[in-house]
């Protein structure tokens, strides 16, 4: 699609860099890496107002396998998020993707997030939608 999402093509050390404040959560199948995660809490100096925000946290390099999509892993991935934000007392758990990635938004949509606003990364070529579900 033209994107240049971050977690696409980042060297390990931005990898360990992203994941060392937060959770991440990996999932398996049949053995293989199929999907990955990660939780992160509130962060008072992103360029996302909406990702500082007192109670929210996030999930970020998040990813499913192409040949895996469609058996319920993104789902369960994102489910291990919500229930690290419940455990940790946060009230909403927010996230971004690429406004021209509609696949994205229709899958999020589905699973309870709804947009909250936009967000222009640094260096993106794409402008986000910022998205966020209400935990409980």
């Amino acid at each position: 699609m033209g994107l240049n999402y971050t977690a696409v093509n980042q060297p390990t050390e931005t990898t360990v860099r992203r994941i060392s404040d937060g959770q991440c959560f990996v999932a398996e199948w049949q053995g293989q890496l199929a999907g990955t995660v990660l939780a992160k809490p509130t962060e008072h100096s992103s360029e996302c107002e909406y990702f500082a925000r007192q109670g929210v946290a996030t999930l970020r390099q998040f990813g499913v396998a192409p040949q895996l999509q469609g058996r319920g892993i993104g789902k369960a991935l994102v489910q291990a998020c919500e229930a690290w934000a419940l455990e940790r007392e946060f009230r909403e758990l927010a996230l971004d993707t690429a406004e021209p990635a509609t696949h994205l938004l229709q899958l999020y949509s589905r699973l309870g997030f709804s947009p909250v606003g936009f967000v222009q990364w640094s260096g993106k070529v794409y402008r986000s939608v910022v998205m966020s579900k209400a935990l409980q």
